[in-house]
């Protein structure tokens, strides 16, 4: 895969069709981890109140690459490869603690939270026997340190050294999106973690398509969360590769004739919108907390990192790969320090639209694990990626029957990987 180029790859130059080789080829898959997730992109890696105090740590990972993000003693951020300098053992094992250094487990080399190896047990040996060899220099053997910034208590980290700032890669869109949802403190409701059975650009599609979302979640058009009926649309970054999805209340829901129209449009399409009840319809509550009427929008950072709304449900995804079939979620679930009681409950209870089991993130999960199956071995055929129209890339859309954030996100991957068709979208 590797040996083709861009010309040869891409059977549009719009990235109106997707080769399925791309989401099976292994040879490619590695190429991904080095060229975009050790590249220059900044990988999202959880929250900072993960990590409040000095020598609070937690593990994670970027690509394949197993991390250690701590804080420290001045309240730095610290970002290191968790690989021993030693015979290569994950030092930390642990998802979250606290220690003033790095131990590990195999040899017990210690390392300093900024990375520095400060320990070998038996370096000169015992009784004149054994140990390392004088010329050994421990300045040569510490933890790996990657770049790390934070904007409004998200941390990213990159491989790259020369990379453009965080503040300039998220660029004014997802700078205004993240300054709205993480306005003040936070705190953390929980965690969600789920393995799927598929490539990790499924779930980037998936999460970039409106197109299907009141299609293939039942539970969106039955309660009104989102329909295509309601304004929302997409938005674009300048690199095509960040996006942002979103949908509005209809002003006019609740006219009885308003309702049944929209009912009507799902059912010419063979959905149906009254298969499933609650008992409790509290879970669907709406407290609102921001200025503007926006009750569900989704962001998606280029490569890993997704930001959400969805009523007062709050979260960020991290997205982790796991090989060319398979990725894990990590889904953060949060609201702010000052929420009531009954605020902070209503969060909770929402929660349950997310994650392995949710109303309507286990469907998604159900489909790419499907996709993967039925292309497994398909070397020739395509995907159709032409919903909202070919051509240019569209930077904004004002409906939600479009694929063009897709399309964006291919034109971004195209060119990390050095696979631009000539004249391709940019």
């Amino acid at each position: 895969m590797s040996t083709l180029t861009g010309d040869q790859i891409w059977p549009a130059k719009d990235y109106a069709r997707i080769p399925y080789k791309l989401f099976t080829d292994e040879e490619l898959y590695q190429l991904e981890l080095q060229k975009i997730f050790q590249g220059p992109t900044w990988n999202f890696v959880g929250l900072e109140v993960e990590i409040p105090e000095w020598g609070d740590f937690k593990t994670t990972f970027v690509g394949e690459t197993p991390i250690i993000v701590s804080r420290g003693k001045t309240g730095e951020l610290i970002a290191l490869v968790n690989r021993c300098g030693h015979r290569g053992a994950m030092v930390r094992r642990e998802t979250h603690g606290n220690e003033r250094t790095h131990t590990c487990i195999y040899h017990r080399w210690c390392y300093s939270l900024e990375g520095d190896l400060i320990g070998i047990p038996f370096k000169r040996g015992v009784n004149g026997k054994g140990g390392l060899d004088p010329t050994f220099n421990e300045k040569e053997h510490g933890l790996q340190r990657l770049r790390i910034e934070s904007f409004k208590g998200m941390m990213f980290v990159t491989f790259d050294h020369e990379m453009e700032s965080l503040h300039d890669y998220l660029g004014p869109l997802n700078r205004e999106q993240i300054s709205r949802i993480m306005c003040r403190p936070i705190k953390i409701l929980g965690f969600q973690k789920q393995v799927i059975n598929g490539n990790w650009k499924l779930y980037q599609e998936n999460l970039r398509d409106t197109y299907h979302a009141s299609l293939l979640h039942s539970f969106f058009v039955t309660f009104g969360l989102d329909r295509v009926t309601n304004p929302g649309g997409t938005r674009l970054d300048a690199s095509k590769g960040h996006s942002f999805v979103f949908n509005r209340p209809d002003p006019a829901a609740a006219d009885s004739l308003v309702n049944e129209a929209s009912s009507q449009v799902y059912a010419s399409e063979g959905v149906k919108a009254e298969r499933v009840s609650l008992e409790d319809t509290w879970f669907l509550s709406f407290h609102k907390q921001y200025d503007d009427d926006m009750r569900l929008y989704l962001a998606c950072l280029f490569p890993n990192a997704h930001y959400q709304q969805m009523n007062n449900c709050l979260n960020t995804r991290q997205m982790i790969p796991k090989g060319p079939g398979s990725f894990e979620v990590v889904w953060t679930i949060f609201g702010y320090e000052d929420d009531t009681e009954e605020l902070a409950e209503l969060r909770k209870f929402q929660a349950n639209f997310i994650g392995p089991a949710g109303f309507v993130s286990m469907e998604d999960a159900e489909v790419i694990e499907n996709m993967q199956t039925a292309f497994r071995n398909e070397r020739e055929a395509c995907s159709v990626v032409e919903m909202g129209g070919r051509g240019p890339i569209l930077m904004e859309s004002d409906n939600k029957v479009n694929e063009i954030p897709i399309r964006g996100f291919w034109s971004k991957y195209a060119r990390l990987m050095d696979l631009e068709p000539t004249g391709g979208e940019r």
